[in-house]
């Protein structure tokens, strides 16, 4: 199967493209974008050609610029250091896992028949990349400001609850560890690869037996969303 530009169409039922449509509020021009969007590694080719990472990879870039601008627009008198926790929380893994979750993406991804046995398309970072990945194609394939207008809606709420900036990540992680009388968290570079220019680290954060990681073009940024992630699955 081939869309109407020529891009092969990983194999999808008719119904999870169109759910999907319906939940990004486009018809797509090149559907081949939205079906590699929902398929995840299992479910494609060798060495994980045609799955969703390209576009998720563009996606995380596009929303990010969104919501920092959006950021930007909505709270003028705030510093760098206030607008940064907030981006942080609203992009986090978590965050948009609840999004991905709460709209059963879950149940619009493609992935091997074994993998949906283990559960792997319910996992929080499945669906959260996948929902990046869904941005990465509504934005190639409609542009920024449809893909503005979708991450307003989806994040409206989110933004609207923020009334005071959270706490960056790292520190809330650490305040969550100190009021158990628990180690503090512990931070390690798992993988750093890529060029000088454009590096790319894979950070992990331990407290007790629980771990977390997290993967960003900065150390720091890799270690805040590792601990954004961590704060997730930890009890409240």
């Amino acid at each position: 199967m081939r869309d109407p530009l020529g891009a092969d169409v990983p194999h999808h039922p008719v119904n999870r493209l169109a759910e999907a449509s319906k939940f990004l509020g486009h018809d797509f021009a090149r559907p081949g974008l939205l079906a590699e969007a929902l398929t995840h590694r299992s479910a494609a080719g060798a060495r994980g050609i045609g799955s969703n990472e390209r576009l998720e990879f563009i996606g995380d870039r596009v929303l990010g610029l969104i919501v920092a601008e959006w950021l930007i627009e909505r709270f003028p008198q705030e510093p760098e250091g206030k607008l940064g926790p907030r981006l942080a929380a609203l992009v986090s893994k978590p965050a948009l896992a609840a999004i991905a979750e709460a709209n059963q993406v879950s149940e619009m991804l493609n992935v091997a028949p074994g993998e949906v046995k283990r559960g792997v398309h319910s996992q929080a970072n499945v669906l959260a990349d996948a929902l990046e990945a869904m941005i990465g194609a509504l934005f190639l394939d409609a542009g920024l400001e449809r893909a503005r207008l979708f991450v307003h809606r989806v994040l409206a709420s989110a933004v609207d609850a923020q009334a005071t900036p959270p706490k960056d990540p790292k520190t809330a992680l650490q305040e969550w560890a100190l009021k158990r009388a628990l180690p503090l968290p512990n931070y390690q570079v798992i993988s750093q690869s890529g060029p000088s220019h454009a590096p790319n680290f894979v950070v992990s954060v331990t407290i007790g037996e629980v771990s977390a990681s997290a993967s960003a073009g900065a150390k720091r940024a890799a270690e805040q969303e590792a601990a954004q992630n961590l704060l997730g699955i930890l009890p409240k």
